[in-house]
């Protein structure tokens, strides 16, 4: 039987408008998602990601602008809704998005209650005391105590509120939910505390989830496929283990061995350089600048994402097929 794709990205490319000129934020992207999966994004700032994460749900800033591909989710055309079909059939009742810095995406002169119903509001009609009952269910559910719902968002720790965030964000069921940097800002113990939670909710939701994070090693504890982007575009797709395992791309194995290894006597290190300028990248492959496996082709020519082995795809011109 052929598993029909949740969510798919097709050639999606967005820029945004600055001063200096267009920049070229997300490439050429294409990727599909199937229903139960979840599919971690990594890279360093600037690779790209929120843009990806915020295009597919037509969240982009009014400065940004979707130049060519598609997206479709659950068999509906996003790029081509209008505002308000978004909101009452996609967001939040299909997918959901946690934002990045999510901990300050609280409203702080409203309590929590508040900020549950107008979420809910803005998608469906409800009556506020159903809001409620859910609301208080879901904060159970992530380990707050339903009174924190007369709480302002500043009464909160770090990690209650993060936990907030994603109770807000289940509060219509939705089938898929995008989770940007859903760990940063907060202390490891917390972190881990979060990632088990997701983990648990991803079982009993049966969610299908989109992760996105700059630490790598966030990214091998909760998903099962993983997209490396670098420069806007993707470098490298696959499964968790072929990817952590079997990398390909020399930016993925840098990327791996900049993370600690407490098992192993050998020092981690790092990638040379820094990110292009993706107002006018370099020619070639944008990688090639930092590469230690550069050739002269990789100066010429961007090489496309390509199957290396089954669904492991690799953009380089360095892996031989």
């Amino acid at each position: 039987m052929v598993l029909v794709p949740i969510l798919k990205a097709e050639g999606l490319s967005v820029d945004y408008f600055t001063q200096r000129g267009r920049l070229h934020a997300v490439s050429d992207v294409s990727f599909s998602l199937e229903e139960g999966e979840s599919l971690g994004i990594v890279g360093e700032s600037g690779s790209g990601k929120t843009t990806l994460a915020t295009a597919l749900l037509k969240l982009l800033p009014m400065n940004a602008e979707v130049v060519s591909g598609r997206v479709e989710i659950q068999g509906m055309d996003v790029l081509s809704m209008d505002e308000e079909s978004l909101n009452k059939s996609l967001r939040w009742r299909v997918v959901s998005y946690v934002p990045q810095a999510s901990q300050n995406a609280l409203d702080p002169l409203y309590r929590i209650d508040d900020q549950f119903v107008e979420t809910v509001h803005a998608h469906v009609d409800m009556p506020r005391e159903e809001i409620l009952h859910k609301a208080m269910e879901l904060l159970l559910r992530v380990g707050v105590e339903p009174s924190k719902l007369r709480s302002y968002p500043w009464e909160l720790s770090g990690g209650q509120k993060q936990r907030v965030m994603i109770a807000l964000s289940l509060i219509l069921k939705p089938k898929i939910v995008i989770l940007d940097e859903p760990t940063t800002a907060l202390d490891t113990i917390i972190q881990a505390q979060i990632l088990e939670l997701f983990r648990e909710l991803k079982e009993y939701e049966r969610l299908t989830a989109i992760f996105i994070s700059h630490d790598i090693s966030v990214i091998s504890n909760v998903a099962n496929r993983v997209g490396v982007m670098y420069a806007g575009r993707l470098v490298e797709l696959g499964s968790s283990e072929s990817v952590f395992y079997t990398p390909l791309h020399p930016y993925t194995q840098g990327l791996l061995k900049s993370v600690p290894d407490l098992r192993s006597d050998t020092p981690y290190s790092y990638i040379p350089g820094s990110p292009p300028d993706l107002v006018s990248p370099p020619s070639g492959c944008p990688f090639h600048p930092r590469c230690p496996l550069a050739m002269e082709i990789c100066k010429k020519i961007n090489p496309a994402l390509e199957a290396y082995d089954g669904e492991h795809l690799v953009a380089c011109h360095a892996v031989k097929r």
